[in-house]
């Protein structure tokens, strides 16, 4: 289940019911940016969340912690091992702002689709814009 305001307008700030792939995960297929991950919380135990991966090992991150300054000028590089998230309404999301770079060994799972809402029923492909790469 998904729920909160922090994944809008992906997911509604109801309760949203998700079909997960902990398989490939487990086999060790490799993360792709824009993917939505279920993930261990790194700040609430036994708690879990649902976001977005921006950016993967070796990658620069643009970070604005107000999620508002398109411009900013902090930078982050992002370690192996590691991943930055982020939810989809960042001005509503604890997210690697906040964490900082996030461990891999706490994603648990890819979402697949949503399920319910029968009739908001989707399967989701990574989606996100890369500005530069080298």
């Amino acid at each position: 289940m998904v729920y909160g305001p922090s994944m809008l307008p992906t997911f509604s700030a109801g309760t949203e019911w998700i079909l997960e792939d902990a398989l490939s995960v487990r086999l060790g297929r490799p993360l792709v940016r824009g993917e939505l991950v279920v993930l261990d919380s790194p700040r609430v135990p036994h708690g879990q969340i649902c976001k977005r991966i921006i950016g993967l090992p070796g990658d620069v991150i643009c970070v604005d912690p107000t999620g508002t300054d398109t411009n900013s000028k902090e930078h982050v590089l992002i370690p192996q091992g590691h991943i930055w998230i982020a939810g989809d309404n960042v001005a509503a999301s604890r997210d690697s702002r906040e964490y900082g770079p996030v461990p891999m060994a706490l994603v648990r799972s890819r979402v697949f689709a949503r399920i319910y809402p029968w009739k908001s029923r989707q399967i989701f492909r990574p989606s996100v814009t890369v500005l530069r790469e080298d």
